[in-house]
């Protein structure tokens, strides 16, 4: 691939990012956020077990800020125990994968792995019918 097609490329795979974020319902927004989560800790886990430690360290950085970014989106004014619980559940995440990233952990990528694929089964379980109805929660 050339170099115009290589950059003509990344121009249409960000602007297709950008519109689908633009269009997405805020139901779809943790999903997306969620998906990129599950995509940046797979990523790093790969360039860990070839000992790219840049690339691997930059993968988990984003996990952890797109982590940061569903963690402080959770509505607070929900007064319920299980809003407690995803915040501190969001902050174990986060803290699992800085220790991954420093001790060169696979087991601990996939620990934080399976529970956001956990918390994203739950978020894609909820009916399409509430999701208008819970897209602040």
């Amino acid at each position: 691939m050339t170099y115009a097609n290589a950059r003509a490329s990344r121009t249409y795979s960000t602007m297709a990012t950008t519109t689908g974020v633009e269009a997405a319902s805020p139901h779809r927004l943790i999903q997306m956020l969620l998906e990129g989560a599950l995509d940046k800790i797979a990523r790093a886990k790969g360039f860990m077990e070839r000992g790219d430690v840049p690339a691997r360290g930059h993968n988990i950085t984003r996990a952890i800020d797109i982590i940061e970014g569903l963690r402080v989106s959770v509505d607070t004014t929900v007064k319920h125990p299980l809003t407690d619980n995803l915040i501190s559940l969001y902050d174990y995440m986060g803290r699992r994968l800085l220790q991954a990233n420093l001790e060169s952990s696979t087991a601990m990528l996939d620990e934080v792995s399976g529970l956001l694929r956990e918390i994203k089964e739950a978020w894609d379980a909820i009916p399409a019918n509430l999701q208008r109805d819970t897209a602040g929660a």
